[in-house]
């Protein structure tokens, strides 16, 4: 705050399952995530793009909007990086949005991105834990027609024109430039998402969409932080490449798959115990 605004810089965040929860009722008959048995997070690489947007802000001075698509509770998501710095925020909803696959997805986000008016950086985790696909950001920087840089760490350089950034893997890692408008998805290991400021909280608390305030909601007493939310028709879609009818994805079937070994041996906690399981292991060669 109080930093010149030099780059327009847009996250597109999901609201997941939190799948380190699950449940027998964690998945429905016809293979989509029964959400309402798990309780719902911000997906957490999307966090790590959000911190890496704002450390954008911090160091050269930028604007930093945040979308997302799903539901009206869904803006319970956007309040989450009102907490942490965001400037604006924007809900993607609409009934015929429902049953999107990756690539009617990534339609959409891209209709919405481009009526904000080409923002200089698009961000994005680089995958959901709820699909682990790894698509979205790949697929709409191919919307978007702009340069991608994926498994992003940090930001090395930024000029009106131009991006430096590290990529990271397993091995090692890269880095590379590419030219600006690019997208960018963001990796675990990219930073440590701060957490909500209490003087934000305070400030947007009560922020929530028009769908949430017809609900009874959480009681606005603001209307300038209302939620804008922005359906099929605000953004223009064609609505053959919305939800289902855009999803070429479809689950045939799902199976429940345990691992069992019909060889094993239990082993006492003993010293001796152990010390005869670690001489079988190198009379097999097992370990050397």
């Amino acid at each position: 705050m109080g930093s010149q605004v030099n780059y327009k810089i847009t996250v597109c965040i999901k609201q997941v399952p939190d799948t380190e929860n699950l449940t027998s009722d964690a998945m429905k008959e016809d293979g989509t995530v029964n959400r309402s048995a798990l309780p719902a997070i911000v997906n957490p690489e999307d966090l790590n793009a959000l911190e890496l947007a704002l450390s954008v802000k911090d160091r050269w001075g930028a604007k930093v909007t945040v979308m997302t698509m799903g539901p009206p509770s869904a803006a319970e998501a956007l309040r989450q990086t009102l907490f942490r710095g965001a400037d604006d925020v924007v809900l993607l909803t609409d009934r015929k949005f429902a049953a999107s696959d990756t690539l009617a997805t990534s339609y959409i986000l891209s209709s919405a991105i481009k009526k904000m008016q080409s923002p200089d950086i698009v961000m994005c985790g680089r995958q959901a834990i709820d699909g682990d696909t790894a698509q979205i950001g790949p697929q709409l920087a191919d919307k978007l027609d702009i340069p991608q840089i994926t498994y992003t760490e940090a930001i090395l350089a930024l000029t009106p024109r131009t991006i430096k950034a590290q990529r990271g893997f397993t091995l090692g890692y890269e880095i590379v430039r590419c030219p600006l408008p690019a997208l960018l998805t963001v990796t675990e290991s990219a930073n440590e998402p701060r957490p909500p400021s209490a003087k934000r909280l305070l400030a947007f608390r009560h922020a929530q969409c028009a769908s949430e305030k017809q609900k009874g909601g959480i009681g606005n007493k603001n209307p300038d932080i209302s939620i804008p939310e922005w359906t099929a028709q605000d953004i223009g879609c064609d609505l053959e490449r919305c939800g289902g009818s855009g999803s070429p994805t479809k689950v045939r079937k799902i199976e429940s798959v345990q691992l069992v070994s019909e060889d094993h041996k239990e082993v006492p906690p003993t010293d001796e115990a152990l010390s005869d399981l670690m001489l079988e292991l190198m009379n097999e060669h097992t370990i050397e």
